[in-house]
């Protein structure tokens, strides 16, 4: 006869993308939107998405802000600073990086906050009734594996891509590029 196992065995995986990853590009230039708006008018409403393919960054949405934003030279700031410095339109280069801060075409697409918009999050209301119209949550939670609360997988994949990029960065690994992904699985 066989009998049931009484434990329960699983593998549990976490990934973790470095900066040059499509979505954290896109993460750090909205980023720097928001903080080049707020650093000169912090009442700034800035709804602002970013996208990424081949060579283009595309600044899209909705803001109303009293500050001057130099779109190109955010987008052209983030690209530089998170290693892009070479594109080539030839999948076999080895030269690309397959963005340039240089070269990359800027598309911006920005307008102002829809009154329709700002009537449901902020017009006419008290500052604690401010809402964050169609903006969604995320939440997770917190583990007692590691000194960080997050889970082990999670917090060893962020290290190693953490590792990657400082490697990149000094040179010691030349060929490494921006864009990479880690994945740790553990039973």
């Amino acid at each position: 006869q066989k009998k049931a196992r009484t434990e329960r065995v699983f593998l549990f995986s976490s990934e973790s993308v470095n900066e040059g990853h499509p979505d954290k590009i896109c993460d750090q230039v909205s980023d720097a939107v928001l903080d080049a708006c707020l650093t000169t008018d912090p009442q700034s409403k800035v709804a602002c998405e970013t996208a990424t393919k081949d060579n283009m960054v595309m600044v899209a949405g909705e803001i109303t802000t009293q500050a001057k934003i130099d779109y190109d030279k955010i987008v052209r700031g983030v690209v530089a600073q998170i290693g892009f410095d070479s594109y080539v339109d030839d999948l076999s280069s080895v030269d690309s990086k397959g963005l340039s801060d240089k070269t990359c075409e800027v598309l911006v697409r920005i307008n102002k906050q829809s009154p329709d918009i700002a009537g449901g999050v902020h017009v006419g209301k008290e500052d604690l009734d401010v809402g964050a119209g169609d903006q969604g949550i995320m939440f997770g939670y917190a583990s007692d594996e590691t000194e960080d609360a997050m889970p082990l997988t999670h917090s060893i994949a962020t290290r190693l891509g953490k590792t990657l990029t400082d490697v990149r960065k000094s040179g010691l690994l030349w060929w490494l590029r921006p864009d990479g992904k880690t994945q740790v699985t553990i039973e």
